[in-house]
């Protein structure tokens, strides 16, 4: 899996690269057909934003999450697309 991690107003440090790849890998473990990954954190004032968009066989999964902290927010954000992936999933072995 190819795993891109960007910074839009913020630096990237290898501490927040190594707590988002964790994070998303904790996600991509319930299905293995995930191509690539690419992952935005941002911030803008007092708001702290972070997205992520997976390629999958047939679809495009997309997620975003804001929060005060960035981490909070990388935390929101491993809990929606976990659940995303598993309906995913889902939909497709009911197929």
């Amino acid at each position: 899996m190819n795993l891109n991690i960007t910074g839009h107003h913020v630096e990237v440090t290898p501490a927040l690269r190594d707590y988002t790849t964790g994070k998303l890998e904790k996600a991509i473990k319930h299905f293995d057909h995930v191509t690539s990954a690419h992952a935005v954190l941002s911030v803008e004032k007092l708001r702290q934003k972070a997205e992520v968009t997976l390629h999958v066989k047939g679809k495009d999964i997309h997620c975003e999450a804001e929060d005060a902290d960035l981490y909070a927010a990388i935390d929101l954000l491993s809990d929606k697309l976990d659940r995303l992936v598993l309906k995913h999933k889902e939909k497709n072995a009911t197929h």
